[in-house]
């Protein structure tokens, strides 16, 4: 749908361009409009004096007056941008938890832990207390990642709006593409954060010598349910570093490369099976979220031959975490700035955002190798 200008500009000779500007941006965050459903020079010009643009005219763009045109123009870009950052093709983003933080990195303690004998409460007596432990895991510093957005009056005036649109979902893909890489790169291993107590450890280790514990598997290409099972198995032995508790790990995902996505779908999400020709049962992996990601394969064939048969299973949400000081966030010059005058520059938008990927325990996925 192609917002009607001649409506566009009864609605603020009725309503003003202020509340105009307000609908407009409350449809596109309702979904009820699209930014392709906006021309930026017919959307300029409905809110212009009189109607029709001249090239003098296009100052009024850059004043005070202008500001409900601007204001709207951002809402296209801010929808379009997000539109493109949030796409389903960035699933490792979605994987993770994503933990809001005020602060540059930070030290996340844990609770120490209770024996069941001390679980006991005579009566009259105190309850004993889940007190934070000295335990902790540190998470790396944040980061920032933005690219700005110039509209020039030559796109206002050339009615450029398509190029400009595809320009902001690029920044979105752009910011996003960076940020999946960045946490792909944790969950795969290929670098490690994780650091306990202020000792820095590998995400995966085989679990010989003298490994502090075991969620890699050399030599279990995902094949069958047996290669599904004696991942899960290793789940049994994880224990908790500190008081050698069993850990309870309930996996719920796996990460699977391209080449395998098929076989994924056919063990995980057939049904029924059947153990033999008179039984049929529910698929016992059906709980599973399954992900494939081209981006983990082109980044672990950079650095070994069978990246193709890795896979990963667990449950990612509370092995990694996205710490994140603000998410996608996109904001506006103001009007009258000195790249109006030196570069015909009606408004420039900037979008950013600003986290990094941390281990919060590795335990919680194994890896598996062919």
């Amino acid at each position: 749908m192609t917002i009607n200008t001649r409506e566009l500009r009864k609605r603020i000779e009725l309503d003003g361009a202020q509340c105009t500007a307000q609908h407009l941006t409350e449809a596109l965050k309702q979904g009820d409009l699209k930014p392709d459903d906006f021309s930026i020079r017919d959307l300029a010009e409905s809110f212009m004096p009189g109607g029709m643009m001249q090239v003098e005219q296009i100052e009024f763009l850059t004043k005070n007056a202008g500001i409900q045109f601007v204001n709207t123009v951002g809402a296209v870009i801010d929808t379009k941008i997000k539109e493109a950052y949030n796409q389903e093709v960035f699933a490792a983003s979605k994987l993770v938890r994503t933990i809001p933080t005020r602060l540059d990195g930070e030290r996340i303690h844990g609770f120490g832990s209770v024996a069941d004998s001390n679980l006991v409460v005579a009566p009259g007596n105190p309850y004993p207390e889940a007190s934070m432990h000295a335990d902790y895991v540190e998470t790396p510093q944040t980061a920032k990642h933005g690219l700005i957005i110039p509209i020039t009056k030559e796109a206002v005036f050339f009615d450029q709006t398509h190029h400009l649109l595809e320009r902001a979902a690029e920044v979105g893909e752009i910011l996003a593409m960076n940020k999946e890489n960045r946490i792909l790169k944790m969950i795969l291993g290929i670098e490690n954060s994780y650091k306990q107590n202020g000792v820095p450890y590998n995400t995966y280790y085989t679990g010989s010598g003298s490994s502090p514990w075991c969620n890699h598997i050399a030599g279990n290409e995902l094949q069958d349910w047996e290669s599904i099972e004696k991942a899960e198995n290793v789940f049994g032995d994880m224990v908790d570093p500190i008081s050698g508790s069993p850990i309870l790990v309930e996996p719920n995902a796996v990460l699977v490369m391209p080449q395998k996505r098929h076989l994924a779908h056919r063990l995980f999400y057939a049904t029924p099976i059947s153990y033999d020709s008179s039984t049929s049962l529910r698929n016992p992996f059906a709980k599973y979220r399954l992900v494939s990601s081209r981006l983990a394969f082109l980044q672990l064939r950079q650095s070994m031959l069978n990246a193709d048969k890795t896979w990963y299973i667990g449950n990612f949400r509370k092995a990694f975490a996205y710490m994140e000081n603000w998410g996608i966030t996109v904001t506006q010059s103001v009007s009258g700035s000195e790249a109006d005058f030196t570069q015909d520059v009606v408004v420039r938008f900037k979008a950013s955002e600003r986290g990094t990927p941390a281990v919060l325990d590795p335990r919680y996925v194994v890896r598996c190798d062919g």
